[in-house]
C-alpha cells in the first residue's frame, strides 16, 4: 500500500504542473514579439517611474508589477542602436517607460477624473488646471504606449547611478506645459542641443518624436500599429 501511495504521489507531482490555468502560464512570461530591454540594449539605465510613487499620479501605476521596462523586439533592437551611437561619448540612454498596459492608461483616466486628487500639482503640472488634462491632451483613453513600441526616455552618463544627473533637458519627464515641446522657444542654447541630440539620434534609428513631450517616441515602422496590448509589466 504504501508504495502505490508513492506511485501516485510521483505521478501526481510530475503532471501537476501541466494544469496550471493557460491565464496564469501566459501572464508569466513575455507575449511573442516583446522584450525585456536590458536583455537588449547593453548598460540601459532603466527608472521605470509608473512602478514608483515619483509620478503625477503620486502612486504606483495599475499594471507595473516589476520595475524592467518592455517593448517590442523591433523597438528594442532600434534602441541599441541608439545606445551604440552614444556609447563613444561615455553616454547612454535611460528609460522612464516603454509598454503601458492599457490597464495602466485606464489608471490615469480614472485619476484625472477625481478633480479633488491634486497632490502631485506642484510638481508635474503647477501652470494647468486638472479639469482640462483631457482637452489639453495630456491625458487620453488610450496611448501609444500600450501598442508596444512607444518609449520616454533620456540621455545619462554611460556609468550613472539612478541618483546621478541626467543631461540638461530644460526641463522634466512627465511635465505637463509648452516648456516640454521639444522645440520650446525659451530653451538655452545647450538645453536645445541636448534635446536635438535625443531626436536627431532617435530619428536616424527609426523613431518618430511626439511634438509635445521632448521625450516621447515611437517606432516609426512599429510591429502592432493597430493593436492594444494590457498584459502586466513584471
Amino acid at each position: 500500500m504504501f508504495e502505490r501511495n508513492s506511485r501516485f504521489l510521483l505521478l501526481l507531482c510530475l503532471f501537476v504542473p501541466f494544469f496550471v490555468p493557460l491565464a496564469v502560464a501566459q501572464e508569466a512570461g513575455l507575449p511573442d514579439g516583446f522584450v525585456y530591454v536590458d536583455e537588449v540594449v547593453p548598460g540601459v539605465n532603466v527608472e521605470l517611474r509608473y512602478h514608483t510613487e515619483h509620478n503625477f499620479v503620486g502612486t504606483p501605476i495599475d499594471g507595473y508589477r516589476g520595475a524592467r521596462c518592455i517593448l517590442t523586439r523591433e523597438a528594442a533592437e532600434a534602441l541599441k542602436g541608439v545606445q551604440e551611437d552614444l556609447k563613444p561619448f561615455g553616454l547612454g540612454l535611460k528609460i522612464y517607460d516603454g509598454y503601458r498596459p492599457q490597464r495602466a492608461v485606464n489608471h490615469f483616466v480614472r485619476w484625472a477624473q477625481d478633480l479633488s486628487d491634486t497632490r502631485m500639482k506642484q510638481e508635474f503640472y503647477p501652470g494647468v488646471d486638472k479639469a482640462d488634462l483631457f482637452k489639453e491632451g495630456y491625458i487620453a483613453e488610450k496611448s501609444s504606449h500600450s501598442r508596444g513600441s512607444t518609449v520616454d526616455l533620456t540621455i545619462v552618463p554611460l556609468e550613472a547611478a539612478e541618483s546621478e544627473a541626467e543631461l540638461d533637458m530644460g526641463g522634466a519627464f512627465d511635465f505637463f506645459g509648452p516648456e516640454s515641446r521639444p522645440d520650446w522657444p525659451l530653451l538655452t542654447p545647450s538645453r536645445r542641443a541636448h534635446r536635438m541630440l535625443l531626436q536627431t539620434l532617435m530619428r536616424n534609428h527609426g523613431f518618430q518624436p511626439y511634438p509635445k513631450e521632448w521625450w516621447h517616441y515611437t517606432l516609426k515602422n512599429e510591429p502592432y500599429p493597430d493593436t492594444v496590448f494590457d498584459f502586466p509589466v513584471q
